[in-house]
Parts: C-alpha cells; structure tokens; sequence
C-alpha cells in the first residue's frame, strides 16, 4: 500500500505541474479597497519576493505533510494545507496541497475556495465526493463515492462537500491551482458572521423558526 500511494502521489504531482498554470492571473485577496495613502497600502496579489541571493533550498521545501491530525471534532475531520504561508517558494507559481484526514461519518461541509479549482485523488478509505453548480445549470449535484485511486475534480468557486461513508480513516490528496485557494465554509460564513447576519433575515431565507437561527448563531 505504501509503495503505491509514493506512485500515486509522483503521478499526482506531475499532473498538477500542469494544471496549475490556468489561475492565480485575478485577485489572491478577498478584497481591493483603493486607498492613495500609502501609510495605509499594502501589497496584494501574493507576497513579497526574497532578494534571490538570499534563497535557500528550504524555501522549496516541506516536511511530512502525512503526520496525522487531530480529527476529534465537530466534523471529523482535518488536513495539513502546504500553501504559500508555510512554503514560499510556492509564491507566484499557483498551485498548493493538501491532505486530508477523515473518521469515518467525518464531514468536510459544503464549502467553496474561491480561488481556485481542485483535483483529489485517495489513498485510503472510502470518501463520497459532491459538488453543486449555479442555478443556470438547474442547481445539479455532481457525485461520486471514491475508493483508493480515484480521481474527482471540483471547478473553481463551486460549493462542494467531502463525506468518508466507510468504517476506518479515509486519506485524500488534494491539488489546487492557487497558491492561496481560499476557504469559506457556508455554515459559518452564514451563522457565524461577524458581525452576525440579523436572525430574522436568515429565518426568512431558510424558512427556519427564528429560534433555530439564534441557537445556530449562538453555537461556538
């Protein structure tokens, strides 16, 4: 098993050489708000670049992005995401990893980046994999339950959830095409706002009594 996710993982990583060229040319932030005050300016769009002279081997390196984490949580689930903030040599060259680690019944929840594509593959257990379009294309859900070796691609900005239907550990790895992919979870964006989105306005859209929205707004 070992030596074919080191295979599968080669593979991967060769794929994503070239998938990864399509993005990072708009916005690496959520917002832009012009200012002419340069007290008040920062840098957008990636990071600042080391002086070439000072590059060092390690700024191109990561280690052990395998080490388990804890997924005794709400979820069930967490991962280790090697972006530009804990590997610099990514900046500029729009792709990033992660992997990800499910309980069985763990749940990534609907969720979007929205910067960014992904293609997972797993390498062990059993995942189902969904993704949900616009209402242009009739609000269609797009599934597949995976096994170890199977690929599923999600298109940028689609909300998409990751659920391990087996009874052990499931293992993914996952590509984007950014170096900072983003991440907005629409249960918390929604029900923990801040500041948070008046219970009534949530109520109605949800058809929910407003007591559910205020014990979901009070939830940590």
């Amino acid at each position: 098993m070992k030596g074919f996710q080191f295979l599968v993982v080669v593979i991967f990583l060769a794929l994503v050489s070239s998938f990864a060229f399509a993005y990072d040319l708009s916005s690496l932030q959520d917002f832009c708000v012009a200012t002419n005050n340069m007290e008040l300016a920062v840098f957008v769009n990636g990071k600042f670049c080391k002086d070439p002279k000072y590059v060092t081997s390690d700024d191109f390196f990561f280690s052990r992005i395998d080490i388990p984490q804890s997924i005794d949580n709400r979820f069930g689930e967490n991962g280790t995401l090697v972006n530009v903030d804990n590997l610099p040599g990514l900046n500029t060259l729009g792709m990033s990893l992660a992997y990800s680690q499910h309980a069985p019944r763990g749940l990534s929840p609907p969720h979007y980046h929205p910067r960014s594509s992904q293609i997972a593959v797993i390498l062990e257990g059993t995942v189902f994999f969904a993704f949900v379009v616009s209402d242009q294309n009739n609000n269609t859900l797009f599934y597949k339950t995976l096994y170890p070796g199977d690929v599923f691609v999600i298109p940028i900005g689609q909300i998409h959830l990751e659920y391990n239907i087996g009874d052990s550990t499931a293992i993914t790895l996952i590509a984007f095409n950014s170096h900072n992919p983003g991440l907005i979870t629409i249960s918390d964006a929604i029900f923990q706002s801040n500041p948070l989105i008046d219970p009534y306005i949530l109520a109605k859209t949800f058809q929910l009594n407003i007591d559910v929205v205020e014990y979901l707004q009070s939830a940590a």
